[in-house]
């Protein structure tokens, strides 16, 4: 069975959604490790209480990111990991964990890439007066939500709507395309096929 390791750094939604997707069957596929970088993020009780191992590291106790990117690294190989899954992990990724698993790093960003990258896309997206807007899943490069595109679903946004309610829908179509796009990588072959589609 492939075997995934997810990457969050906040209250882990997304994570939350995997894991329910895998109990599910819908991801065929082991949750094997939980990589966050603030050790009182939420998504570690998720983890705890779905009992996935978690590995929890304080970026400001290493001299540079090459050197926790390695610690990360060992974990990875130590449980086997096949797909790096990036769910709410608010670092860029070195070269270090890039280079160990090409193609098979993904993050999911919610708006239609390549516009509104970067932090707070959903507010950007609202304050901009965008009347559609979206959630892009692509391979992970050294850029900031620069790499290749994998999918991506569109969400057009009522007159007068509120930005709390654009904010849920968006989540909700995250933990949709998410665990969907999860499952395709994972069946492709050595889950590295790198192909561009939006048929979801």
């Amino acid at each position: 069975m492939k075997r995934i390791a997810i990457f969050a750094s906040g209250s882990g939604t997304n994570f939350q959604a995997i894991v329910d997707a895998v109990k599910k069957g819908d991801i065929q596929a082991e949750v094997a490790l939980l990589v966050c970088d603030r050790p009182h993020a939420k998504v570690i009780e998720r983890a705890i209480r779905e009992h996935v191992p978690v590995f929890v590291f304080n970026p400001k106790q290493y001299e540079t990111k090459q050197q926790f990117e390695r610690e990360i690294l060992q974990q990875l190989q130590q449980k086997e990991i096949d797909l790096v899954v990036l769910a709410g992990y608010m670092r860029l990724i070195g070269p270090t964990l890039l280079q160990a698993y090409p193609n098979r790093i993904v993050n999911i960003h919610p708006s239609l890439l390549p516009a509104f990258p970067g932090k707070d896309a959903i507010g950007q997206a609202y304050r901009y007066g965008v009347k559609v807007t979206g959630v892009t899943v692509h391979y992970v490069d050294e850029g900031m939500d620069t790499g290749p595109i994998i999918a991506q679903r569109a969400l057009y946004i009522d007159d007068g709507e509120p930005l709390e309610s654009v904010e849920r829908r968006i989540h909700e179509i995250e933990h949709v395309l998410y665990p969907q796009v999860i499952q395709q990588l994972l069946t492709e072959k050595g889950s590295t096929k790198n192909e561009k589609t939006s048929n979801y």
